[in-house]
């Protein structure tokens, strides 16, 4: 693999408890399930794994707790690859996801913060910015923390790229030095406070969060592929069919994805095009990081 400039991510490590269900439980009812699987999981970390798995060179920036899961978690990074440095051990738990697959691989998920709600400013004050090409942030972590993370990497000239995830309310101060901005259509509709119900009022919803200052927004369409916005144009990019086991991080795949051959030079419509095959890949198999494609099976299908 070509070494490609760097990625620093900033976010979240999980432990995803995962279960397989035939279907949601209604409240009050117990269901059973399958066998619990311990994944890991976290929207910084699945994508610093996939964009490792792209061939990029990655550093990850976080918290995991005093507890097991904690060395799992950052062992996990390390034998993919991704330079575990800067995360850093805290007093309370790991943070965790209890999630619930149903058979037509939907997801419902309760998230418990734990030591990503603990990532400070001062943990990214000590991160070495200069070496760096891109910066990928998600809302994990405590805003504050997102919001001056941007603000460094801006003053240094990285590539700011936001998944604005879970979806929250954040500060037009924020999306002033977002280069590029990742929602789905419903952290759309919140961001932009339109209604998102078609390629026209995304488009339109997009626009508000442009004059806002973020240079590009790439809306996520799941099996519609996404739509790329920016002052001058916007394009539908289709996706891949593919047969959906799982959506847990596919965005995440798609994220990493777009980055990594942003890093090769490829244009902003040729790497929303890649994303779409690292996501569709990952909607393919089982589980968070486990599902995360490698470079040459995005590559297989694009010549497919």
């Amino acid at each position: 693999m070509d070494t490609m400039s760097n990625i620093l991510v900033i976010g979240s490590l999980n432990a995803d408890l995962v279960v397989r269900a035939p279907r949601f439980p209604a409240p009050g009812e117990t269901i059973s399930g399958e066998d619990l699987a311990i994944i890991p999981g976290g929207k910084g970390a699945n994508q610093a794994v996939a964009a490792a798995r792209q061939g990029a060179q990655v550093s990850m920036l976080g918290r995991v707790g005093s507890d097991s899961f904690g060395p799992t978690l950052t062992q996990n990074l390390q034998t993919n690859n991704v330079d575990t440095t800067h995360v850093y051990t805290d007093a309370s738990a790991t943070g965790t996801a209890i999630i619930v697959v149903d058979a037509s691989g939907q997801n419902s998920i309760v998230l418990s913060p734990g030591a990503n709600g603990k990532v400070t400013l001062a943990d990214v004050d000590a991160f070495p910015f200069q070496e760096e090409k891109m910066l990928l942030l998600q809302l994990e972590i405590p805003l504050e923390t997102v919001t001056h993370a941007a603000s460094l990497a801006r003053q240094n000239g990285l590539r700011v790229i936001l998944n604005p995830a879970p979806a929250r309310p954040i500060p037009d101060s924020l999306l002033a030095d977002v280069d590029i901005l990742i929602p789905n259509e419903s952290e759309l509709q919140l961001l932009s406070g339109q209604s998102v119900t078609d390629t026209d009022s995304a488009k339109a919803a997009a626009h508000i969060l442009l004059e806002k200052g973020v240079k590009t927004v790439i809306v996520t369409l799941g099996a519609n592929g996404a739509l790329l916005v920016t002052d001058e144009k916007t394009t539908h990019v289709s996706t891949f069919k593919v047969d959906v086991v799982d959506t847990t991080a596919a965005g995440d795949a798609f994220i990493s994805g777009l980055a990594a051959a942003l890093l090769k030079g490829k244009s902003l419509e040729e790497a929303v095009h890649y994303g779409n095959a690292s996501g569709a890949l990952a909607a393919t198999k089982f589980g968070a990081q486990p599902s995360l494609p490698t470079q040459n099976e995005v590559e297989q299908l694009l010549r497919r």
